[in-house]
This record gives structure tokens, sequence and C-alpha cells, in this order.
């Protein structure tokens, strides 16, 4: 076995509020990717992802438990390159260009030889002259995104890493994270669509109160919850003006096959379904903010 990507075992986190009370953010979490996975983090507000995301990155250190990545501390893999993020928040410089901010950075890490490399993997080639303040929201995150491949990383945590791009740039990103999954990245990324989710991540790790409630094969958590769902049209000579006709759906209930049914369809419980359920299960109260752009 290779060494994992992420090994968390025993993760706790506690934080003291403004009125002097203790708050759990992270209970008791063991975590791990192995190198190559795609893995999405899942669950509402408050749910204690950015705080692991946080340790993940060496940006917080546990008050319990042990965190490795590829065998070493995580100040040490991103010391060393190994990991790299595209978070959510964090500025740019608008007066530099795409390809200036790239090269900035580049040298920093003493890898000039990266520059078109990652400008490329970004789709960002036909845009290296263009100032970062003229540059859209979905152009900025893309810029972020070659920023963080810069030193050739094993590892890439993402935080929302698609806001603000269209959907033919949204295919082409999670185009890219399949090609370098393929050959060996690992990518971890906290995102709030769920449908994004559902369709790119391998993995899906849910999170609910500072705990895993849930972690399986996306496809395996879709089918876990939520049942299944039929879909067919009925024959035009039952559909009348009030709808379709009740005496046949009577029949429908006890025979499809029969009816002449066509375009029959089964689909398994959408990943929001099962979101829904898992959190329900722990308690949630609130995860409307969760549940932005799902679309399923």
């Amino acid at each position: 076995m290779s060494t994992p990507a992420i090994h968390a075992t025993g993760l706790r986190k506690s934080f003291r509020t403004t009125d002097g009370s203790s708050v759990t953010a992270v209970d008791d979490v063991d975590l791990t990717v192995q190198p190559g996975e795609i893995v999405a983090f899942l669950g509402p507000n408050g749910a204690g992802k950015t705080t692991t995301v946080d340790m993940l990155l060496g940006l917080t250190s546990p008050d319990a438990g042990t965190i490795e990545v590829y065998g070493a501390t995580p100040a040490e893999a991103v010391r060393l390159g190994r990991v790299s993020a595209v978070m959510q928040t964090g500025g740019l410089l608008n007066d530099f260009t795409v390809a200036e901010t790239v090269q900035a950075i580049a040298a920093l890490h003493g890898r000039p030889d990266r520059v078109d490399v990652v400008l490329e993997r970004a789709r960002l080639t036909g845009l290296a002259g263009r100032r970062v303040e003229a540059c859209s929201g979905g152009e900025q995150q893309r810029l972020k995104f070659a920023l963080a491949l810069v030193p050739d990383p094993d590892l890439v945590i993402l935080d929302e890493p698609t806001t603000g791009m269209d959907v033919g740039a949204r295919q082409e990103f999670w185009q890219a994270m399949r090609e370098d999954a393929a050959l060996g990245r690992t990518i971890v990324f906290a995102t709030h669509y769920l449908a994004e989710a559902d369709e790119f991540a391998e993995r899906t790790v849910l999170m609910n109160h500072g705990r895993i409630v849930h972690d399986a094969a996306t496809t395996d958590v879709r089918a876990a919850y939520g049942g299944r769902t039929v879909t067919f049209r009925p024959p035009a000579d039952v559909v009348g003006a009030a709808g379709i006709d009740p005496a046949w759906l009577a029949r429908v209930r006890a025979a499809l096959a029969p009816l002449g049914v066509g375009d029959l369809e089964v689909s398994a419980a959408s990943l929001e379904a099962a979101f829904l359920a898992l959190t329900a299960e722990s308690g949630t109260t609130s995860n409307d903010d969760a549940l932005t752009g799902a679309a399923r």
C-alpha cells in the first residue's frame, strides 16, 4: 500500500466564544484519503468542514488526535510543495496581469518552468496579458487554481472551487481535475453545489456537528438514502384537460408493462436527498445555505 495522501485519527478542535463558552468544531474525526482520489466534503454551515480543511493545511493545530499528509505534518507537506489550496477568500493583486501573477508565485517557489504549464492547465493562456482587475470572478478563480498548481503538488484542496464560473468553464475545470487525478494527484474539495459533488466526486464525506456522519462512494451514498424515482410518459389517449385518467392510474398500479408505457426512466436518489436524510438524522435544523446551487 502507498502512503495515504491524508491520514487523520481522532481529530478534535474546540474554540472559545465571545461569552467564554467552548464550541467543539471538530469532534473525533477519522479520515484516510488515498492518492488519486477525488473526494467531496459536504455539510451545512458549522458542520466542521472549514476547520478540518484548516488542520489539513497546517493553518490550525488539533487539540487532540494526529494528522499526516503523505506521511509528514501538514506544515511540512506545505513547505515541501506537496499540498496546495484554492481558497474561496484571499485577494489577488489587481494591477498585475495574469501572467505576472503566476510568474511572481513561480519565482517564490523556484519553479519558473511551471508558468506556461499552469497557465495552459487552467485554460488561461489566452488571458495571460489581461490585468487581474479586468478578469471575471470565474477567471480569477481559475487563476487561483493555476497558482495552486505552481509547485506541482500531490494534493490539492479546493474550497468552493467553481464559484463564479459558468457551466462551460465548470465542465472544463472538472475535466482538468479528472485528468490530474488519473495521473495520481489527489483532489479534496468542499462545496455547497450538491449537484457538482454528485457528478464529479468519486467519494463523498458528509459532516455534521463536527462529526463524519457518512463516508462512502458517492453512488453508494445516493443509493443508501431516498429510494428510487420512476418517471414515465402515459399514452396520449388517457391524458385529458383535467390530467391523467384516474382509472388508468389505478391500472398502472396493478400492471405497467401491458399498458404501452413509453420513456420509462428509473433513477437513483440524488445526493441532495441523501444529504437531507443524513443531516436530518443528525439533528440539523438549518441547512439552507448548504443547498445553494443544488440542481437535482
